[in-house]
């Protein structure tokens, strides 16, 4: 059987990730689709909107066959480290090839980045680094140093999102000498970062959530998601009776800020350049985490690298528990169909990585993190919710359809 994997967040899973999976499946001739879906904390330093358990389901019922989790340490990082730990996960999966949208829609152009990059990676470094100097952000550095080095029509527009992550990829199945080929499909109808909705049923995530937390209602999205989805929504709301956003942990996070030692947020992974005075600052003076964040912007972090930032100091996480975190250490099961359990059974013999299924059965060091931030996630809400997310996170078994 040969499989298909695509990187993922699912938050929420919405008509664009149908037509994903659908022209994934179609592009590389995939008997399976294989997704690997951030946990409770996604790549640009945000609480998922509902629970892994109910966007793993999602996606099997959107045409996903087999889902695993992409574990903290890697889920919360820059777009390097987040492809990384992305694609070794499905090159360790078996997986004959992978599959993403990009704003450019031509595989080539990412290929030949990445050996030119790689052929001139001191340049590269040197010009990001006189580009941060200058106070610039780090994706607005790497764009203009690629612009510098990669000239004409081969070089990508790395002012967009789906392209950088594209890059990274690409990058992180050549340069380890993966089997896993790489292709891409062209993103189409609302960007990345769009936050208006059109007539268009393709929206993006980010302006779907945007309208569900402005209109407190899941009516104004439902021609932009399948009614899978929707029903999964609506069921989350029914029985946790809340959608996940940052404001359900400012008090949380605040504490955490202003109970913490300068020396011990200046140990929070992502936290330096003494960024943690101004966090301290900010903390004391805020009443929303809105009004944080606002407050504590500057040109030289990206909103989504502060994110992480207040991610990291929310589930205690410091840098020498992630530098360590090189490769993942394990294959954490979400959820599968028929056609997923059939792949996985040809394959699970070979799994060069520990295949979890059940927490309860797998209490090793490594999965200590993804604990932390599973416990942290459910304290967003009341109890007895929270007890009963974690109860699913310990005891339930793997989602089947």
């Amino acid at each position: 059987m040969k499989a298909c994997g695509l990187v993922v967040e699912y938050n929420p899973f919405h008509n664009g990730h149908v037509l994903h999976a659908r022209e994934s499946r179609e592009k590389t001739g995939a008997d399976v689709v294989v997704a690997v879906m951030s946990g409770p904390f996604l790549q640009r330093g945000e609480p998922a909107i509902v629970s892994k358990w109910t966007r793993a389901e999602m996606a099997l019922n959107g045409g996903i066959d087999l889902v695993i989790e992409l574990p903290y340490a890697f889920a919360t990082q820059k777009a390097e480290i987040f492809a990384k730990g992305s694609i070794a996960l499905l090159e360790s999966l078996g997986c004959d090839s992978f599959c993403f949208g990009s704003e450019d829609g031509k595989i080539e152009p990412f290929i030949i980045a990445h050996r030119i990059l790689s052929e001139n990676s001191a340049a590269f470094d040197a010009a990001i680094k006189s580009a941060m100097d200058a106070g610039n952000s780090y994706p607005a550095s790497a764009a203009q140093a690629y612009r510098s080095i990669i000239h004409g029509d081969a070089a990508l527009d790395l002012t967009k999102p789906n392209n950088i992550l594209g890059k990274e990829y690409v990058s992180a199945a050549l340069s380890n000498g993966y089997s896993i080929r790489p292709y891409t499909i062209q993103r189409v109808a609302a960007g990345y970062h769009e936050t208006k909705l059109s007539k268009d049923p393709i929206a993006s995530a980010t302006g779907i959530r945007k309208a569900i937390h402005e209109h407190q209602e899941l009516h104004s999205v439902s021609s932009y998601i399948p009614q899978a989805t929707m029903s999964g929504l609506e069921q989350y709301l029914t029985h946790y009776h809340a959608l996940h956003d940052w404001e359900m942990y400012w008090s949380m996070l605040k504490y955490r800020i202003l109970s913490s030692s300068l020396t011990e947020l200046a140990g929070i992974y992502e936290v330096e350049e003494g960024i943690e005075h101004r966090m301290k600052k900010m903390a004391n003076q805020s009443s929303s985490f809105s009004g944080f964040m606002a407050a504590l912007k500057t040109k030289r972090y990206t909103w989504t690298r502060l994110q992480r930032m207040c991610v990291h100091i929310l589930t205690h996480t410091f840098k020498e528990q992630v530098i360590h975190n090189d490769q993942p250490a394990y294959i954490r099961l979400l959820g599968m169909n028929g056609r997923g359990q059939e792949y996985l059974r040809s394959v699970k013999k070979g799994l060069p990585l520990p295949l979890v299924s059940k927490l309860s059965s797998y209490r090793k060091q490594d999965i200590d993190m993804d604990l932390r931030a599973a416990q942290v996630y459910a304290l967003g809400l009341p109890e007895p919710h929270q007890a009963a997310l974690m109860k699913r996170e310990y005891e339930s078994p793997v989602i089947f359809k």
